[in-house]
C-alpha cells in the first residue's frame, strides 16, 4: 500500500470517536482528509469525471478540496463513514431547499460511493440497508442465531393477541429519530415494557415492533472490526441499559465460536466491515440476538475496559481495499 494515499473521515464537527481514529493514523504517518456533507460550498468543493478515460478503474477521476488538504477520488484508499451531517439550506424557501439538498445528496454522495480504489468503513448504501431492523432480524435468524419472538404490526387486533401470547413484552422503535421538547431540551426513545392496555387505535398508524421480553442476567455489546471480535458484558439491574451509563460495569468477554461467526456471517450479509450487535445473556447461559447497529457507538467501551478497538479501526484504513 502506498502510504500517500490519503484516508477520507466523513463526519460531523465534533466526534470524539473520529478524533481517536484520527490520532493513531497520524501516528502512523497515514494521511488524512476530515470533512462533512454539510461543509459544501466554500469549505468543500469536489470535482469527478467520468468517461474520459478507458480505465474503468479509474471512475470517478477527479479531486475533493477542503480548506486545507484535497483528495484524489481514485486514490482514496479509504473512507471512514462515521457520523456525517447533510446541509439543509434553510436560508431558502422550501422547494428550492428540496432541490439543493437533494443535488448534494446524488452528487456529492453519489460521488463518494462510488470510489474505485476505495475500502469503505462501511459503504454508505450498506449502513442504510442493514440499519432496516425488519431485515436485521430475518438475517439473524437465517443464520441460526436466538431470536425472541418479535412482531412489526399495525394491526391492534394482531398486536394483542401477541402480547397476550407472551408473559412479558418490550416496545422498540423501528428506528432511532432525535425528538426536541418545546424548550430545545433532546429526547429519546428506550425500550419499554408495554401491555395490552397501553395499545390503543393509535397504533395503527405506523407499523411498531414488539418483542418478546428475555430473561436476561446480563446484556452483551460487541463490536467486530474486520476480523476482529470485541465482545464485553455489561451487568445492571437495567431493561435498557443506555437509559444511566454510571450503572454499568464491564466485563471483556469471549463469545462461543459459532456465535461469534454467525455475527461474523451477519456482517458479510450486509456487505458491512464492521459493526456494533447487541445481546443478552440468559439465566441458563444462552446468548439471544436484539439488534445490529452498523455505525454504532464504541470509544466508551475502550475506555472502560482498555480493548484495542481504535487500533483495529486504524488497521482496517490503513490496510486500504485488498486486491
Amino acid at each position: 500500500m502506498n502510504n500517500a494515499e490519503p484516508v477520507a473521515v466523513v463526519t460531523e464537527v465534533d466526534d470524539v470517536t473520529a478524533d481517536m481514529v484520527i490520532t493513531a493514523l497520524n501516528k502512523r504517518g497515514v494521511p488524512i482528509v476530515r470533512f462533512d456533507p454539510s461543509d459544501i460550498g466554500d469549505n468543500l468543493q469536489m470535482s469527478a469525471r467520468f468517461g474520459a478515460s478507458t480505465d474503468s478503474s479509474a471512475t470517478p477521476a477527479g479531486t475533493l478540496r477542503t480548506p486545507s488538504r484535497a483528495i484524489s477520488l481514485e486514490g482514496a484508499r479509504s473512507m471512514y463513514w462515521r457520523r456525517p451531517t447533510w446541509p439543509h439550506f434553510d436560508h431558502l424557501d422550501a422547494s428550492d431547499a428540496r432541490y439543493a439538498e437533494a443535488q448534494v445528496r446524488h452528487g456529492l454522495g453519489g460521488t463518494l460511493y462510488a470510489l474505485p480504489n476505495c475500502r469503505y468503513v462501511n459503504h454508505p448504501l450498506s449502513n442504510r440497508t442493514a440499519e432496516h431492523k425488519p431485515l436485521q432480524l430475518a438475517a439473524a435468524q437465517h443464520l441460526g442465531l436466538t431470536v425472541p419472538p418479535t412482531l412489526i404490526s399495525n394491526d391492534l387486533k394482531t398486536i394483542r393477541e401477541f402480547i397476550a401470547e407472551h408473559d412479558s413484552v418490550i416496545f422498540k422503535a423501528l428506528r432511532w429519530t432525535p425528538y426536541r421538547r418545546a424548550d430545545g431540551v433532546g429526547l429519546t426513545t428506550w425500550t419499554e415494557p408495554v401491555t395490552a392496555d397501553d395499545v390503543d387505535e393509535r397504533v395503527t398508524v405506523t407499523p411498531h415492533l414488539f418483542q418478546a421480553q428475555v430473561p436476561k442476567i446480563a446484556d452483551v455489546r460487541v463490536v467486530i472490526v474486520g476480523p476482529t471480535v470485541f465482545a464485553i458484558r455489561i451487568d445492571s439491574d437495567l431493561l435498557d441499559w443506555r437509559a444511566d451509563y454510571s450503572a454499568l460495569t464491564y466485563t471483556p468477554m469471549d463469545l462461543p465460536t459459532g456465535v461469534e461467526r454467525a455475527l461474523i456471517a451477519h456482517l458479510d450479509h450486509f456487505g458491512l466491515a464492521s459493526g456494533s450487535f447487541d445481546l443478552c445473556i440468559t439465566p441458563d447461559g444462552d446468548l439471544h440476538w436484539l439488534e445490529l447497529n452498523p455505525n454504532g457507538q464504541w470509544g466508551w467501551l475502550e475506555d472502560e475496559t482498555g480493548l484495542p478497538i481504535t487500533q483495529a479501526f486504524a488497521d482496517l484504513l490503513e490496510q486500504g481495499a485488498t486486491p
